[in-house]
């Protein structure tokens, strides 16, 4: 009987007091095991109350249920769609609004929606996988800066490949510890790809130097990521450089003259298709013939594929001599046997190898005249 007055006076009140009713039933209703209100009486009446022309009255039933758990679904979805402020209210904070709702109205809606979803104060993996998927800037640098969201490993992946280009999502992923290694190669790639197309950067050094530094830099970058990899994520990084056309004979060269034969290793089972293990058996105990036909099935031209081989016997060596600083000694001593040979087809691998074996010469002498500041 209570309600069913309600609805009467409901039809002839000012907008302002509806408002107050409205809010005042909602917190009766979030309260109903203290006061003991018709429940279900209850329910119809904030049904009707859905349907009031004035938003205000709309809101105060959006604050008032809120943060309730037990309100039913359909009262709380149809708020979630009414004007913004509204809609933010409940989709911020709604409990009722499982994971299944979440991801559907991140597909559904618009970019506003995505952003009320993507600052709750939790949000799942699953819906943030959503929104890391399809959603705009501006919704996923919310997500990042939610301390509530749980990203994996995949959806930041995922950004970085998407927005990586977004110098706002860039500082905010590297400020993340939990991102994975190949998304942050993702990442220097796309810095690289800029800087490569700055007007500037052409202007200072010219168009052709500008793309071999910004080469160089992101095959450092590769490696020395590369070191701190999960094999799981190395594999991964491995993969999107092959894709990218970035595993070339120059990184993998530079691979096996600084010590990464892990990187190496990886590459080679990309490449090639040959199992992992046999890989690794071959490049840590094989002969010449044998690494040479294994290189050459990754694709390594013949011109080129003995060059290769030499170097993995060098590294062979280096590693049964324990020796530490793998870098300067197969740099060193591969590019010494290709200064003897006639330059030919080795033209470009030489040269690789001379600038390798010159960069561990000049950080040597660096870090000798680091040590004799110190010591005086």
């Amino acid at each position: 009987m209570i309600i069913q007055a309600f609805l009467r006076w409901v039809e002839t009140a000012k907008a302002s007091e509806r408002a107050s009713a409205a809010s005042a039933l909602g917190r009766a209703y979030a309260e109903a095991a203290v006061n003991g209100i018709d429940r279900q009486a209850a329910e119809m009446a904030m049904t009707f109350l859905l349907d009031d022309p004035s938003p205000k009255v709309r809101r105060s039933l959006a604050e008032a249920l809120a943060d309730c758990p037990i309100v039913p679904r359909s009262i709380i979805k149809v708020l979630a769609q009414d004007q913004p402020e509204i809609a933010y209210i409940t989709i911020s904070r709604s409990p009722v609004l499982n994971d299944d709702d979440l991801v559907d109205m991140t597909a559904e809606g618009g970019a506003e929606m995505r952003a009320m979803i993507a600052s709750r104060s939790a949000v799942s993996c699953a819906v943030a996988a959503a929104i890391a998927e399809i959603g705009g800037e501006e919704e996923v640098l919310i997500l990042l800066e939610n301390p509530g969201a749980g990203l994996s490993p995949g959806s930041l992946r995922r950004i970085a490949d998407r927005l990586g280009d977004s110098v706002a999502a860039r500082g905010l992923l590297l400020e993340r510890h939990d991102l994975p290694s190949d998304a942050r190669q993702i990442l220097a790639e796309k810095v690289g790809a800029a800087l490569a197309a700055s007007d500037l950067v052409r202007a200072v050094v010219g168009e052709g130097r500008a793309q071999r530094v910004v080469r160089e830099s992101c095959d450092a970058a590769a490696l020395t990521l590369s070191s701190a990899s999960a094999r799981e994520e190395l594999q991964r990084m491995v993969a999107g450089l092959r894709k990218a056309g970035r595993l070339t004979p120059a990184l993998l060269l530079t691979a096996l003259c600084s010590g990464r034969t892990e990187f190496f290793s990886a590459a080679i089972v990309d490449l090639s298709g040959v199992p992992e293990k046999r890989v690794r058996s071959i490049l840590s105990g094989g002969r010449f013939h044998s690494i040479r036909a294994l290189l050459e099935t990754a694709g390594l031209g013949p011109e080129v594929s003995g060059v290769f081989s030499e170097a993995v016997l060098f590294c062979q060596c280096e590693a049964d001599a324990d020796h530490d600083g793998v870098s300067p000694s197969v740099a060193a001593r591969l590019s010494d046997r290709l200064r003897r040979r006639s330059r030919g087809a080795y033209h470009v691998v030489a040269e690789l190898a001379e600038r390798l074996a010159f960069a561990e010469q000049r950080q040597r002498a660096r870090n000798y005249a680091s040590l004799s500041r110190q010591a005086a």
